[in-house]
């Protein structure tokens, strides 16, 4: 099993336990299920309102991308040119289904690391939660 943690604050984001995809080589896509606990409500995640509107979003996300690049130009050279080329057009996309997402942070609530984005979508005329997570804004650890 591998867990996936945010480089900048240490927390843990998602396993590879559900079915995940990787988008133009810098989100992963994990394919939850809703469920309902009676007890013992486990959370790793905390949901954040901190992004009012499309702007602030924006704001933080280039602050946030100005980090993981400079984490890349450090440890990861080889993935540079794939992060720059593909995160613009992933950010279009995030941005223009803004009213459709959910924000989370990891246990730290620490802002300045990632915040992971939730959308349902039908998925075989089921509602499923999809976890978005920049690929580049993670490392692997195995279990």
């Amino acid at each position: 099993m591998k867990i996936y943690k945010d480089i900048i604050t240490g927390d843990e984001m998602f396993a590879d336990t559900f079915k995940m995809k990787l988008v133009d080589d810098v989100i992963y896509e994990v394919y939850g299920k809703l469920i309902t606990r009676q007890r013992d409500d486990i959370r790793r995640l905390t949901e954040r309102f901190a992004f009012g509107d499309k702007k602030l979003y924006t704001l933080y996300l280039k602050d946030y991308m100005k980090k993981v690049l400079a984490e890349l130009e450090e440890k990861s050279p080889d993935q540079v040119d794939i992060f720059k080329t593909n995160m613009n057009k992933a950010m279009t996309d995030i941005l223009g289904r803004f009213k459709e997402l959910q924000f989370f942070t990891g246990e730290s609530m620490d802002c300045d690391g990632m915040v992971a984005l939730v959308e349902y979508r039908k998925i075989n005329g089921d509602s499923v939660p999809v976890l978005m997570s920049f690929k580049h804004g993670l490392e692997e650890e195995k279990c």
